[in-house]
């Protein structure tokens, strides 16, 4: 399923300085729309103002209804609009970078010919040995076909480079490791699997990205059955941990007892099934589910979960999660008092917050902060250094538990920036990954 994607822009003004212009400029851009980003003054003169200002709107059209209306404005001059976003991924994202500099005749020597030899031997006697002489123990593969890139749908591997270079580059900054895109051109699964399978050895781990649905779960399950390093799809575990910490945090806030209310999943798609099985894992109760594909419904009650229509589960979970890409879907009449719901589609809720709340909502979230970053550096740091064999469910509830305890009261999720956040996951989800015996 795709959805539209909102867009980012950079507005650059030159305004007089005059009390209450950039005020006036703010209230006209909020009003037709504009989410607003950052305020960054480039110049303050006695007579003019340069600043840039940030703004998130829904597609190319939104913005030039924006700049015709902010062109009307007295005393504001609409100098340029820069797309940031291009001028951020020129050259892309990632680079590879030695860790041991050649500067000398003897260095090539020790780094290269001969000298490279005597490790190759070693290795090649005692294979253990290869963790430590070798970038293999701090290097993860993130694996895509393109088939299912965020809201686009099937643009193939090499449109989707930007995001794996993205997700690349967060992991590198916030797990110490490194991470390389690996692009598949197929939508043959026994391809896409036999390509993984032969270049596994380079990698500790394997991180499968935007692959869609349902293949992405026959991959991910014969991956981790042929090769002895974690294999994780992102798209279902990543959000499935974060989901279920910020179930955890929201229920903390309203009392609600999460292991004895009816939880109800909207979607049963890679996200919403994976949400779905972890919740039922740690509750260890069953999921009431619905979907409008049969065969995720079959996918759901395999798992343990009971499959309604969307109204009957409407009316008889506590707790709602909503995955299925559909704005509005939820209409407020359906909403139960006290209930609560996480519509998690970007960048449209099945329901907003203002109306779930309006509609007796006891708590409402959507999707703008539930972000996998919060899970995926820490779940395969750890999961590598506890020298995990495969990934395991106990894992991902353990990062759970981390990003939840993590989080600063009255918030539903932490600080995606926060360093001491990943380090923690790390350690719980390695003493995780010791206690469920996957280690090898």
């Amino acid at each position: 399923m795709s959805y539209k994607q909102k867009i980012v822009r950079t507005l650059r003004f030159k305004n007089k300085q005059k009390i209450g212009v950039l005020a006036r400029l703010i209230s006209v851009m909020s009003s037709l729309g504009a989410e607003m980003g950052n305020i960054a003054t480039l110049s303050a003169g006695e007579l003019f103002m340069v600043r840039n200002i940030t703004i998130i709107v829904d597609d190319e059209e939104h913005l030039k209804r924006i700049v015709a209306e902010v062109k009307k404005l007295p005393d504001i001059e609409l100098e340029e609009v820069v797309d940031d976003v291009l001028e951020w991924h020129e050259g892309g994202k990632i680079q590879v970078v030695p860790r041991r500099p050649v500067k000398s005749v003897d260095d090539l020597q020790k780094i290269y010919t001969p000298g490279v030899v005597t490790v190759s031997r070693l290795i090649k006697e005692n294979p253990k040995a290869v963790a430590k002489y070798t970038s293999i123990s701090r290097t993860v593969a993130l694996v895509t076909n393109g088939s299912r890139v965020l809201g686009l749908g099937n643009i193939g591997p090499v449109a989707a480079m930007p995001v794996m270079e993205g997700k690349a580059a967060l992991f590198t900054q916030f797990s110490g490791l490194q991470m390389i895109p690996i692009l598949i051109n197929t939508l043959d699964v026994n391809r896409l699997i036999d390509s993984v399978a032969a270049i596994a050895d380079t990698f500790a781990a394997i991180q499968l990205e935007d692959i869609r649905t349902p293949d992405c779960f026959e991959v991910e399950d014969r991956l981790t059955q042929m090769l002895s390093i974690p294999v994780m799809h992102d798209d279902q575990h990543g959000t499935a941990t974060v989901s279920l910490a910020a179930l955890m945090n929201a229920s903390q806030m309203k009392n609600v007892n999460l292991k004895k209310v009816s939880i109800g999943q909207i979607g049963l798609g890679a996200a919403g099934s994976a949400i779905a099985r972890l919740i039922m894992h740690y509750t260890g109760q069953p999921v009431y589910g619905t979907d409008l594909n049969p065969d995720c419904l079959k996918r759901h009650e395999s798992a343990g979960g009971i499959c309604m229509e969307l109204e009957e589960l409407m009316k008889k979970c506590q707790v709602i999660v909503a995955t299925t890409g559909i704005g509005g879907l939820i209409k407020p009449e359906w909403v139960q008092k006290g209930q609560i719901i996480l519509a998690l589609s970007n960048p449209l809720p099945e329901i907003t917050i203002r109306e779930a709340l309006d509609a007796g909502a006891a708590f409402a979230s959507d999707g703008k902060r539930v972000n996998n970053l919060l899970a995926y550096p820490g779940l395969l740091r750890g999961a590598i250094q506890a020298h995990a064999k495969r990934m395991h469910t106990d894992m991902y509830i353990a990062a759970a538990i981390a990003i939840a305890s993590h989080t600063p009261e009255g918030e539903l999720i932490p600080d995606v920036l926060d360093m001491t956040l990943h380090d923690a996951v790390t350690k719980a989800v390695a003493k995780a990954a010791l206690h469920a015996g996957v280690t090898k």
